[in-house]
């Protein structure tokens, strides 16, 4: 398995490291406090090709390679994970749309991508449906060359400013993906707050009622919607994630670090004491681990190896996991200057467990690992 990363990537890295340390970290949260990210900050990841890092060049984006990629995340989610999960989110769209968009759904949606001209959404999960994506109860009808979708969609990244949906909905018994505007007449956002973690996410609740699309808005073809076009953005977004929960378990990291650097208990700096020595060790050796994951899968990604899609599960799996440990444990180290808004550790905290629910729960990855490990033993 190849670690190492290319000068051209360690380049990027820092420039991706200083916009974080700059331009997010001070700010994160206040994010949190508002519910919302700046119009600003978005408009300073588009002047920076980061809203379509992974789009080609050829199609108005930035063409960044799956590892640079990973880079990107690993930094914006070590600042803000809330502002993870729009890199996240305009990615998984992205790539449903250079996967199984014909010509002209490219020509006009990827280059408005490209450059942060339109935010786009992933909308699956409903108010009753959740793991169960394969079922969801939002219906589409093609009726006179256009198609009626009716439904409601919860928890959606990005749903109270996005330009462009995409919608998992069942037509004629079969799953189907659709992209939908938020100008669409029967389309209506109603805002979510007031969440434990992502706070600043902007997610919304959706309702659908006898919204009318053209029937070139289908992306792919029906029965495509969950296992191939949600399924490619699901991919996507939890390679995403993986290394924003290494870019957070990170922050743990580093908080800790400065914490017990400055902080005195029994007359020495905590860091003189073997409890907090472990705790600090713990995260430095999963940090490293689900780091090496998320370059594993970014190779693989790069190189079309089918194998990419099980070891992005366990990287994800692994480095929620380890992104949770080192949030409960900086929070500790911290003791009650952890619980306090001054600090940015309960943040972590209140993000981490979110990691471990989104793009599929634990449960989920557990699930589909296990299965996997059957398989390759027959």
């Amino acid at each position: 398995m190849r670690t190492e990363l290319t000068p051209e990537q360690s380049e990027q890295q820092e420039a991706f490291r200083a916009f974080a340390d700059e331009k997010i970290s001070p700010e994160a949260d206040q994010y949190d406090r508002d519910e919302r990210i700046p119009a600003e900050t978005l408009k300073r990841l588009a002047e920076k090709g980061y809203s379509g890092a992974t789009i080609p060049k050829e199609n108005g984006g930035s063409g960044m390679d799956m590892i640079t990629y990973g880079l990107l995340c690993e930094e914006i989610g070590r600042g803000s994970a809330s502002l993870l999960s729009l890199i996240t989110i305009q990615t998984m769209v992205s790539q449903a749309i250079l996967k199984w968009g014909d010509d002209s759904q490219k020509a006009q949606w990827l280059p408005k991508m490209g450059k942060g001209e339109i935010l786009c959404s992933f909308a699956l999960t409903e108010p009753e449906i959740g793991s169960d994506a394969k079922n969801v109860g939002t219906s589409a009808v093609l009726s006179d060359g256009t198609y009626l979708l009716n439904g409601r969609k919860k928890w959606i990244s990005g749903g109270q400013i996005a330009d462009l949906f995409l919608i998992i909905a069942q037509c004629d018994g079969a799953p189907a993906a659709f992209l939908v505007e938020r100008d669409t007449p029967g389309f209506f956002t109603e805002p979510i707050g007031d969440m434990m973690g992502f706070r600043s996410a902007m997610l919304a609740e959706i309702r659908m009622e006898d919204c009318r699309i053209p029937e070139e808005n289908l992306l792919g073809r029906i029965g495509f919607g969950f296992s191939h076009v949600a399924g490619t953005s699901l991919d996507f977004g939890r390679y995403s994630v993986a290394w924003g929960c290494v870019g957070l378990a990170r922050a743990c990291l580093e908080a800790s670090l400065d914490y017990t650097e400055k902080r005195k208990q029994f007359g020495v700096y905590l860091k003189e004491h073997q409890l907090i020595q472990g705790m600090i060790a713990d995260m430095i050796t999963n940090l490293k681990a689900a780091r090496m994951l998320c370059i594993h899968a970014g190779h693989l990604k790069d190189s079309g190896d089918p194998s990419v899609i099980m070891e992005t599960s366990v990287a994800k799996y692994f480095a929620s996991r380890i992104a949770v440990k080192a949030a409960m444990d900086a929070v500790q180290i911290h003791g009650a200057n952890g619980c306090s808004s001054q600090y940015p550790v309960q943040r972590y905290m209140r993000d981490a467990k979110v990691m471990e629910i989104i793009e599929g729960s634990n449960q989920i990855q557990q699930t589909l690992i296990a299965k996997y490990g059957y398989l390759i033993k027959d």
